[in-house]
Protein backbone atom coordinates (compact mmCIF):
# COMPACT_ATOMS: atom_id res chain seq x y z
CA UNK A 1 0.00 0.00 0.00
CA UNK A 2 1.11 3.65 -0.93
CA UNK A 3 1.78 5.34 2.30
CA UNK A 4 -0.09 8.67 1.25
CA UNK A 5 -3.26 6.32 0.78
CA UNK A 6 -3.02 5.25 4.91
CA UNK A 7 -3.82 9.06 5.18
CA UNK A 8 -7.62 9.60 5.74
CA UNK A 9 -8.29 12.39 3.32
CA UNK A 10 -11.32 14.80 4.08
CA UNK A 11 -14.39 14.91 1.52
CA UNK A 12 -12.05 17.74 -0.58
CA UNK A 13 -8.73 15.49 -0.64
CA UNK A 14 -7.48 17.78 2.08
CA UNK A 15 -5.84 16.53 5.54
CA UNK A 16 -5.44 18.95 8.63
CA UNK A 17 -1.39 19.90 9.03
CA UNK A 18 0.22 21.17 12.28
CA UNK A 19 3.74 22.17 12.15
CA UNK A 20 5.86 22.89 15.09
CA UNK A 21 9.31 24.17 15.49
CA UNK A 22 11.43 21.13 16.50
CA UNK A 23 14.11 23.15 18.61
CA UNK A 24 11.30 24.95 21.04
CA UNK A 25 8.23 22.61 20.62
CA UNK A 26 6.09 25.84 19.31
CA UNK A 27 3.46 25.48 17.43
CA UNK A 28 3.84 27.79 14.44
CA UNK A 29 0.84 27.22 12.39
CA UNK A 30 -1.93 25.30 11.19
CA UNK A 31 -2.74 24.90 7.30
CA UNK A 32 -3.85 22.50 4.53
CA UNK A 33 -2.46 19.68 2.64
CA UNK A 34 -3.29 17.51 -0.49
CA UNK A 35 -1.91 14.71 -1.76
CA UNK A 36 0.33 16.59 -4.08
CA UNK A 37 1.16 18.90 -1.03
CA UNK A 38 2.37 15.56 1.58
CA UNK A 39 3.98 14.04 -1.46
CA UNK A 40 6.35 16.93 -2.35
CA UNK A 41 6.89 17.82 1.04
CA UNK A 42 8.15 14.88 1.99
CA UNK A 43 10.53 14.62 -1.39
CA UNK A 44 11.74 18.16 -1.30
CA UNK A 45 11.87 18.07 2.72
CA UNK A 46 10.31 21.60 3.02
CA UNK A 47 6.84 22.08 3.36
CA UNK A 48 4.68 22.86 0.68
CA UNK A 49 1.00 23.38 1.56
CA UNK A 50 -1.82 23.32 0.22
CA UNK A 51 -3.80 27.03 -0.06
CA UNK A 52 -7.45 26.93 -0.10
CA UNK A 53 -8.15 30.33 -0.96
CA UNK A 54 -5.57 30.15 -4.16
CA UNK A 55 -6.74 26.73 -4.93
CA UNK A 56 -3.12 25.88 -5.22
CA UNK A 57 -0.33 24.87 -3.84
CA UNK A 58 1.78 26.85 -1.76
CA UNK A 59 5.58 26.54 -0.90
CA UNK A 60 5.99 27.56 2.57
CA UNK A 61 8.02 30.67 1.93
CA UNK A 62 7.25 31.31 -1.57
CA UNK A 63 7.43 35.22 -1.06
CA UNK A 64 8.41 35.71 2.25
CA UNK A 65 11.90 33.32 2.34
CA UNK A 66 10.32 32.12 5.55
CA UNK A 67 10.86 28.04 4.47
CA UNK A 68 10.00 25.35 6.44
CA UNK A 69 13.12 22.85 6.46
CA UNK A 70 10.97 19.72 7.46
CA UNK A 71 12.86 16.86 9.68
CA UNK A 72 9.70 14.26 10.55
CA UNK A 73 5.99 13.93 9.21
CA UNK A 74 3.97 12.56 12.11
CA UNK A 75 0.46 11.04 11.27
CA UNK A 76 -1.99 10.83 14.33
CA UNK A 77 -3.64 7.80 15.90
CA UNK A 78 -6.68 8.35 13.47
CA UNK A 79 -4.33 9.05 10.46
CA UNK A 80 -6.27 12.23 9.76
CA UNK A 81 -4.17 14.88 11.10
CA UNK A 82 -0.39 15.39 10.15
CA UNK A 83 2.32 16.93 12.19
CA UNK A 84 4.85 18.35 10.49
CA UNK A 85 8.61 19.18 13.11
CA UNK A 86 10.12 21.99 11.02
CA UNK A 87 13.02 24.24 11.69
CA UNK A 88 11.39 27.90 10.49
CA UNK A 89 14.06 29.70 8.24
CA UNK A 90 14.64 33.31 7.12
CA UNK A 91 14.65 35.25 10.22
CA UNK A 92 15.93 35.11 13.92
CA UNK A 93 14.06 34.98 15.45
CA UNK A 94 11.92 32.39 13.08
CA UNK A 95 8.70 33.91 11.59
CA UNK A 96 6.28 31.38 10.75
CA UNK A 97 2.92 34.19 10.62
CA UNK A 98 1.74 36.32 7.72
CA UNK A 99 1.31 39.03 10.55
CA UNK A 100 5.14 39.13 11.16
CA UNK A 101 4.74 37.22 14.22
CA UNK A 102 6.90 33.75 15.25
CA UNK A 103 3.53 32.00 15.53
CA UNK A 104 -0.08 32.19 14.22
CA UNK A 105 -1.34 31.59 17.51
CA UNK A 106 -0.61 34.32 19.06
CA UNK A 107 -3.71 35.68 20.82
CA UNK A 108 -4.57 34.54 24.08
CA UNK A 109 -8.38 34.74 25.67
CA UNK A 110 -7.83 36.70 28.72
CA UNK A 111 -10.61 38.42 30.84
CA UNK A 112 -13.34 37.80 28.07
CA UNK A 113 -11.33 38.94 24.76
CA UNK A 114 -8.35 38.06 22.90
CA UNK A 115 -5.15 39.85 23.39
CA UNK A 116 -2.14 39.44 21.23
CA UNK A 117 0.63 38.60 23.15
CA UNK A 118 3.49 37.49 20.52
CA UNK A 119 5.38 40.55 19.08
CA UNK A 120 5.57 41.80 14.89
CA UNK A 121 9.00 40.88 14.50
CA UNK A 122 8.95 41.79 10.68
CA UNK A 123 5.94 44.42 9.34
CA UNK A 124 4.30 42.60 6.69
CA UNK A 125 4.38 45.34 4.25
CA UNK A 126 8.23 44.46 4.27
CA UNK A 127 7.38 40.74 4.44
CA UNK A 128 5.66 40.69 0.77
CA UNK A 129 5.92 42.51 -2.21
Amino acid sequence: MNWLDEVKWDAQGLVPVIAQERSTGDVLMFAWMDRAALQQTAELGRAVYFSRSRQKLWFKGEESGHVQQVHEIRLDCDNDVVLLKVTQEGHDPSIACHTGRHSCFFQLYRDGAWQAVEPVLKDPERIYK
